[in-house]
């Protein structure tokens, strides 16, 4: 199994990035995706869920309204469309994948991992 994260960079702060996870060796369509983030000194935290169907999503309030979680099962690949950015939106981004029909909020309770990548917002 592997989860590819890639679209990381450097932007400046009121831009917008869209970073990817590209998946391989499991059955995209039937798992659900999420999205977190470590920024330096802190724990990792959720960002974004995507259920199985793409039919539900789920942000955390810090990103509400600025984030758009999308999937796209052609091509085994979840997005996060990050727009507004500000500062303290800087960490690595990683994507995991959750053996379920519905998603959760916390890291442990998903079954792989990306490899992350990290993301600048510079002020």
């Amino acid at each position: 199994v592997q989860l590819q994260a890639s679209g990381g960079g450097l932007v400046q702060a009121g831009g917008a990035l869209r970073v990817s996870c590209a998946a391989s060796g499991i059955t995209f369509s039937t798992y659900s995706m999420g999205w977190f983030r470590q920024a330096p000194g802190k724990e990792r935290a959720f960002v974004a869920a995507i259920s199985w169907d793409g039919g539900s999503t789920y942000y955390a309030d810090s990103v509400k309204g600025r984030f758009t979680i999308s999937r796209d099962d052609a091509k085994n690949t979840v997005y996060l469309q990050m727009d507004s950015l500000k500062p303290e939106d800087t960490a690595v981004y990683y994507c995991a994948a959750r053996r379920s029909t519905t998603f959760r909020t916390t890291w442990s309770e998903y079954n792989y991992w990306g490899q992350g990548t990290l993301v600048t917002v510079s002020s």
